[in-house]
């Protein structure tokens, strides 16, 4: 087992290649979480899962509260199914929620009790006038005399979603609302906290493997005892190799074999392939071609499960161009399969498509 080919495993297991998810309800229930600070380029990080990616599909499911848009596992937005938020919000989003309580506190000068009124402020205007956008939120909060910054209300807004009192609502003109989240999740599916350990271990071995405890701990924010405490109760349950001086758990069953399609993908660096591992990233790149001194700040051309440039998407004039910054000249086969992966792209977006290198 060589880095490529662990590489390649994972990206059958997410989707990327075929088989698809169905539909987007599958590809997110499947990966648990898909991180979603970017909506319109985390859209396509779920419709690039399924046989037939379109617009329509995630819009719907966010819409109908199926699938949430919340802070959880990190302090960062995620795509999580209505089904799955309570548990794992009830598991992760206390050491998580430390952190944004720090940021409120030492960024923005909030003391507890500053911050316990502004969490009610918050809930009661949502009570009082539904599903609202931030900016109407933030309108109505400095007419309680709750004041600050984008950036306080935006850490703010994580951290009362993050104790489960708020979540996504239906998208409204275009843009992300915030809802009650007893409205939108009136039963939430609880477990007991060994029980959560287990599921959270099966179900990210299953949909990122094969991966590290390692990786696992950065995803969810939490400890190596308690991954190590969840993966003991599935262990039996899954496969795992050594690579590298480490263990990789994954599905059951052996590795896939035979070409994969599609070869090419266009992706934001905040997709799974990349947030989704931290102590395995780099299996990316097992030619060691790109710097390890930064993240790209952009995104990521890929060919054959192997990150080989920056990427720069941008919309305009009824068309969406994809500029790439190659790490090492490109061959003709890696540009065709992302010529390939940039029309896909164009018709999920219906626009045409352009690929542009130096």
């Amino acid at each position: 087992m060589q880095d490529l080919d662990i590489a390649r495993w994972r990206f059958r297991t997410q989707h990327l290649v075929s088989p698809y998810a169905v539909s987007a309800r599958e590809a997110v229930g499947s990966l648990l979480a898909v991180q979603a600070e970017n909506p319109s380029q985390a859209a396509w990080a779920v419709a690039s899962r399924t046989q037939n990616p379109d617009q329509a599909d995630l819009a719907a499911l966010l819409d109908d509260g199926a699938v949430l848009r919340t802070h959880v596992l990190r302090p960062t937005w995620h795509f999580v199914r209505a089904e799955d938020i309570g548990w794992l919000l009830d598991l992760t989003g206390p050491r998580v929620r430390r952190v944004t309580g720090q940021q409120l506190r030492d960024a923005h000068g909030l003391d507890e009790r500053s911050i316990d009124h502004a969490v009610t402020a918050v809930t009661h205007v949502l009570a009082s006038r539904g599903q609202v956008t931030r900016t109407q939120l933030a309108n109505e909060l400095r007419e309680r005399g709750i004041r600050g910054s984008g950036q306080m209300l935006m850490v703010l807004l994580a951290h009362v979603e993050l104790d489960g009192l708020i979540c996504s609502g239906p998208v409204a003109g275009g843009e992300h609302t915030y809802a009650l989240m007893d409205e939108r999740v009136p039963a939430p599916r609880r477990l007991e906290r060994t029980d959560a350990l287990a599921e959270l271990a099966w179900r990210y071995f299953t949909g990122h493997g094969p991966a590290t405890e390692r990786d696992l701990a950065y995803w969810a924010t939490l400890p190596l005892t308690d991954v190590r405490a969840g993966l003991q109760q599935v262990r039996d349950q899954l496969g795992s190799f050594q690579h590298d001086g480490r263990t990789f758990w994954h599905s059951p069953g052996a590795a896939p074999s035979g070409p994969q399609e599609p070869r090419g993908h266009l992706l934001q660096i905040l997709d799974e392939t990349y947030r989704g591992y931290q102590d395995s990233r780099w299996l990316l790149d097992a030619a060691g071609d790109v710097p390890r001194t930064r993240e790209a700040a952009t995104g990521m051309a890929l060919v054959d499960a192997q990150l080989l440039a920056t990427m720069r998407r941008t919309i305009a004039h009824g068309r969406v161009q994809f500029d790439l910054r190659p790490y090492r000249p490109l061959l003709l086969p890696e540009i065709g399969a992302l010529d390939q992966a940039a029309r896909r792209y164009g018709e999920y977006l219906r626009l045409k498509a352009r690929l542009t290198l130096p």
